[in-house]
């Protein structure tokens, strides 16, 4: 039944891995001086490769898949969310989706699995059929692909259950988020948090992506594994702007990422829209059903591939980040969409966000009136100079920098001979 959901490429993939060499580790020389190659990664990421913007392991992941062979494990999900969630039934929708896709080769040139689970981590039962489950089918795939003594890269809690049965030479632990205030999920709160203290006590390093994450952590082998940007993709703007929001006038206030009900300021959008009618508010991006925001002057445009985003900047006047303030979970967030919108050079005007509260040219602001009165000045005087600090502030911190720090530290893990702490 597996074999009909994969495509005539997708075939020859896999048999061209079944006639290849009998472990990628005895074919590193082929890669050339990179620090991590020949390696096989396993990574159990916190979301689904097809439906989001790049998060920071996606980004890293498809440039040591140049030199690696990467096995991509879409998100075994932290539980089903609320069956009151507004969006309950397009995100079981989506996940059925990945389902039928089971396992793809994408054009990365890494491996994509969407393992077939049970989502009910609250249950001991359940929990021991999701773990046979998984083990089944992941045994399965890493041999037709050739995978043996991987590195293990969890950034989801759950895969907490399964990363000690796959026999690799490592584990690392990506933590980008306060878990355990996820609104996303209707898991338990002490479920979430024993499965993250015992990844934590298993990795060998925990890369903390967000600076308030890593600053309040307390274990000795933890690292910062700071956001980046693809600098050339956004700091270069195209001179042609997609018909949609060209046809919004100017100003425009813009937004790109998913516009959730719990991360959204939607009080403060709807009193700047009526204060303001003439600024236009435009969101880029997936939007819940349960935020609940209209107006002549708020415009939402929906999700766009991540290639055509520079297409849409070109016509955004100030980037804009209208967080909620009071929100634990946000509160955490490293929000990659902000070093996009410094790379592009317009003014960026957002909520305290730790991780930015010390970046040069950031506009922050703390209530209603500031807000208005920081973008009001971005439209009137922001000056050549003021962009080329925020172009400065990211030029540097592109994720080509990134991969090879991350590909660097895993390789010094390796060849420490006590597998001890980093």
């Amino acid at each position: 039944m597996r074999e009909s959901l994969l495509t005539n490429k997708d075939r020859s993939e896999i048999r061209s891995a079944f006639g290849g060499v009998q472990s990628t580790e005895r074919d590193g020389a082929q890669y050339g001086d990179y620090p991590l190659s020949g390696q096989s990664i396993v990574c159990f990421a916190g979301e689904d490769w097809w439906y989001h913007h790049p998060h920071s392991k996606n980004h890293i992941l498809k440039r040591l898949a140049r030199h690696n062979r990467v096995l991509f494990v879409n998100s075994i999900t932290m539980g089903l969310p609320s069956i009151g969630d507004a969006d309950f039934f397009r995100k079981i929708r989506r996940k059925l989706r990945s389902y039928l896709r089971w396992l793809r080769k994408v054009p990365e040139g890494l491996w994509v699995m969407t393992p077939v689970n049970i989502p009910l981590y609250g249950s001991p039962i359940a929990r021991i059929l999701n773990r046979l489950l998984l083990i089944l089918q992941l045994r399965l795939i890493m041999l037709i692909l050739r995978m043996r003594n991987p590195i293990i890269w969890a950034a989801i809690p759950t895969a907490a259950d399964i990363v000690s049965l796959l026999g690799g030479k490592l584990l690392v632990y990506q933590v980008s988020d306060k878990y355990d205030f996820n609104e996303d999920s209707a898991l338990s709160r002490s479920v979430i948090r024993d499965m993250d203290a015992r990844l934590k006590q298993l990795a060998a390093v925990v890369m903390y992506s967000g600076r308030k994450l890593y600053e309040e952590a307390t274990i000795p082998h933890r690292y910062f594994l700071e956001q980046a940007v693809d600098y050339e993709q956004f700091a270069k703007l195209p001179p042609e702007t997609p018909p949609d929001i060209a046809a919004i006038p100017r100003p425009v206030l813009g937004y790109v990422g998913a516009a959730d009900w719990y991360t959204i300021d939607a009080p403060l959008i709807e009193r700047v829209s009526k204060l303001r009618p003439d600024w236009q508010w435009v969101f880029i991006g997936g939007k819940s059903n349960a935020l609940k925001l209209s107006g002549p002057n708020i415009h939402f445009l929906g999700s766009k591939p991540y290639s055509e985003l520079p297409g849409y900047y070109r016509h955004i006047d100030v980037c804009v980040l209208p967080w909620n303030q009071q929100n634990v979970f946000t509160s955490y967030g490293s929000a990659i969409k902000v070093r996009e919108y410094l790379a592009t050079g317009k003014p960026v005007v957002i909520a305290p966000l730790h991780e930015y509260l010390q970046t040069p040219g950031v506009r922050i602001y703390r209530t209603i009136e500031e807000f208005i009165a920081l973008v009001a000045e971005a439209l009137a005087c922001d000056t050549s100079r003021e962009r080329q600090m925020r172009q400065d502030a990211v030029r540097d911190c592109t994720w080509d920098v990134r991969a090879r720090e991350v590909a660097s530290l895993f390789r010094r893990l390796i060849d420490n001979k006590d597998g001890g702490k980093a």
